[in-house]
């Protein structure tokens, strides 16, 4: 009889563990499959993570709450660094090959800021890893700040591009009354030396920042410039034509930007 309550004690346990609403969404998910396999919140998370790269989840306002703590893990950990380095290795690769560089100061290649050069991660952290919907006020705010940390493997890109004397131009979805606050942070952080730098104007509030980005690529294109590669982490910020010849994505399951 005691070894009964004891299990029945130890069971009990495990279920608090386990809430109701941490497997909720997984749940759902395997009671439209009839896979055999046994799917623990780990592979539930890592999938979720893998289809927000894979663009397949579009439009999420929020990280799942079951998978805060491992997207969490996963942008300040280890694995982010591989994957980042692996993303810029790729990059210098592609730049390798590029043999009919003009050299006339039209060849241009173009970065994304947040979380392409300066990392969002440690607002981020004080705000659920994702799992709260968006303040922008208090965003933009933290941005004034300059408080962006540099993203390595990224500057190293950044120098690279430059000592080939290739233009850099930054388009960024950050407003235009964040410009001085943007600039002081970028040097700060080592990045400095750019061509352009384009920020939302008032009269870019009613394009989605996809349309937006692309419009600023056209208008560079009818100037001249020749535009070999993009690096961003949002789709928004490599998709819509006229666009690179060829564009890189770095990885980010914190937010999605359309």
């Amino acid at each position: 009889m005691a070894r009964c309550i004891a299990f029945f004690l130890a069971a009990m346990c495990l279920v608090s563990v386990i809430t109701a609403a941490d497997w909720n969404i997984m749940n759902q998910r395997m009671k439209s499959t009839k896979s055999s396999l046994e799917i623990t919140l780990k592979n539930y998370c890592e999938s979720w993570r893998m289809n927000v790269e894979l663009n397949n989840i579009k439009d999420f306002t929020v990280v799942p709450s079951e998978c805060t703590s491992y997207i969490g893990k996963y942008m300040g950990g280890t694995q982010f660094t591989v994957d980042a380095e692996a993303t810029i290795h790729e990059c210098t690769l592609y730049l390798n090959t590029l043999c009919d560089l003009k050299k006339d100061g039209k060849d241009a290649w173009i970065f994304d800021i947040d979380d392409t050069l300066l990392s969002t991660v440690p607002y981020y952290k004080k705000h659920g890893y994702g799992g709260e919907t968006l303040n922008v006020t208090g965003l933009e705010e933290w941005m004034t700040k300059g408080k962006g940390t540099a993203m390595g493997s990224s500057l190293t890109l950044f120098n690279d591009i430059k000592n080939r004397g290739i233009q850099i131009i930054l388009i960024s979805s950050r407003k235009e009354h964040l410009r001085s606050a943007t600039i002081d942070n970028l040097v700060d952080a080592g990045f400095y030396g750019w061509k352009s730098l384009y920020l939302r104007s008032d009269e870019d509030g009613f394009k989605t920042v996809q349309q937006y980005k692309a419009s600023v690529r056209s208008e560079l294109i009818n100037n001249g410039y020749r535009l070999w590669g993009i690096l961003g982490d949002q789709w928004s910020s490599i998709r819509g034509l006229p666009t690179a010849r060829r564009t890189f994505k770095l990885p980010n399951s914190l937010y999605y930007v359309a």
